[in-house]
């Protein structure tokens, strides 16, 4: 009998996560046994509850908030995304020189948008909202795309000209909000506003026909952001549902070097999901 793969996530809470049945799916894609659990951290245990759980033969685990930082201190090797995000969402226990911890959400967010909608971002003039968390986690891997340009737009401008300072690439600058551009031809919405119903106040002229919008957040119908947005100009809208996909399927890749298909995964998930994060 061939024994299980552990893995789990890790965060708190993690009673929503999809994550079980999202590498249960690619564990029958690929013959993998595995055992997926979802492990909930105290404030201030994640040190111990990740050790614990490696001591009892986890291969690696994904991470979800508030811990992501956490994570980063754990591992003692990084990839670029990781160091440039100073954020981790993957960690690969049996890493040889050490833990190994990798960022995938922002190449899971370019797979989602450059491979599954088949949008364009290299050369594209990009406007970004929000400088929290799950943004820095996407920025470095968007400026990899090859973007025109990136505008970082948040409330607070402060955390935006420091997440700005941090990445050091002159194709990302922090605007005002009445420095913003007409017609970006892709707008990410990185803010959580819309968990609770709420649209960042931005000018409608940000958008034009051309105009696509992308929510990373995710929910059983369209996201309050992107009904503003087919609201305001009839642009192409997408939500965040196929980035948690992408960003699952590479953390499988770096567990089991396997490749998985995502398409026919997205559209089950689609049909169950309600809202969330």
């Amino acid at each position: 009998m061939v024994d299980s793969q552990k893995l789990a996530v890790l965060g708190n809470p993690v009673a929503h996560s999809r994550s079980p049945q999202i590498h249960q799916d690619f564990a029958r894609q690929t013959g993998v046994e595995l055992d997926y659990r979802k492990i909930v951290v105290p404030d201030g245990k994640f040190h111990e509850v990740a050790g614990d759980f490696i001591s009892v033969g986890g291969v690696g685990f994904n991470i979800t908030l508030p811990c992501k930082g956490d994570a980063y201190d754990l591992a003692e090797l990084r990839s670029k995304s990781a160091t440039r995000s100073r954020a981790v969402n993957t960690i690969v226990a049996g890493a040889a020189g050490g833990i190994f911890g990798d960022n995938t959400d922002g190449a899971g967010l370019v797979r989602d948008l450059t491979q599954n909608l088949e949008w364009k971002v290299a050369n594209q003039r990009l406007l970004v909202l929000g400088a929290g968390g799950a943004v820095r986690g996407v920025l470095w891997d968007l400026l990899q795309a090859g973007p025109q340009y990136i505008h970082l737009y948040n409330r607070t401008s402060s955390k935006a000209i420091a997440v700005v300072e941090q990445l050091g690439d002159s194709r990302i600058t922090a605007r005002e909000l009445d420095d913003l551009e007409q017609g970006y031809d892709l707008v990410i919405n990185g803010t959580s506003a819309g968990l609770s119903g709420k649209v960042p106040d931005l000018p409608e002229n940000i958008l034009g026909k051309h105009s696509h919008c992308y929510d990373m957040v995710y929910g059983s119908g369209t996201t309050t952001f992107n009904e503003w947005c087919l609201s305001t100009s009839k642009c192409e809208v997408a939500d965040g549902l196929g980035m948690l996909v992408e960003q699952a399927a590479l953390s499988f890749k770096l567990w089991f070097a396997e490749e998985v298909q995502t398409r026919e995964l997205i559209v089950s998930l689609r049909e169950t999901t309600r809202p969330m994060s």
